[in-house]
């Protein structure tokens, strides 16, 4: 590049000295850029190494949560297999108590089928006996007492069936 002079017809061409000038002035600010960008580098990563730890406590936080979570589930899956095996126990018990109760009704009626043949025996021995004021007195208890019902309907073949029975020694007591 020339440069005139105004007052004067001699041009003037730039020495060496004002040219290197303008390349030393760029280099401190190319230099002043990329201390800038070195410094927006290491803030970038050091707020994404900032967002990692955060993420990490958030996903450990929440890995705890769903932990947590899977031991109350754990918890009420215990819980309803509890409940279902108290369920099936009190069912049982039912079935026990319900079937105890038929046992100690076939108990009492097996105890009330027995005391009525002790007394068709008793009545039977008093008549073999000839003791028929006895007999009628047992006769007369065992009316009292509905033994009649209890009676057994039926008996081994060759054998009279106790109701039968009754009904026979009765009318013969009556009779005589």
């Amino acid at each position: 590049m020339k440069f005139e002079k105004r007052s004067g017809d001699e041009a003037e061409t730039p020495s060496s000295a004002p040219e290197e000038t303008p390349s030393t002035g760029k280099k401190p600010v190319v230099i002043y850029i990329m201390i800038l960008f070195i410094v927006a580098f290491l803030l970038m990563a050091l707020s994404f190494l900032m967002h990692q730890r955060s993420n990490s406590e958030v996903i450990g936080e929440l890995q705890d949560s769903v932990t947590a979570m899977q031991e109350v589930q754990a918890t009420q899956d215990a819980l309803l297999d509890l409940q279902n095996q108290l369920d099936e126990a009190q069912s049982t018990i039912d079935a026990l108590e319900s079937s105890a109760e038929e046992t100690d009704a076939a108990l009492a009626e097996a105890q009330r089928e027995n005391q009525a043949l002790l007394a068709l025996y008793t009545i039977q021995q008093q008549y073999s006996a000839g003791d028929l004021a006895g007999c009628q007195a047992s006769i007369d208890a065992f009316e009292a007492s509905e033994y009649r019902d209890a009676l057994p309907e039926t008996a081994e073949e060759g054998v009279t069936p106790p109701s039968q029975r009754y009904a026979q020694l009765k009318e013969a007591a009556e009779a005589r």
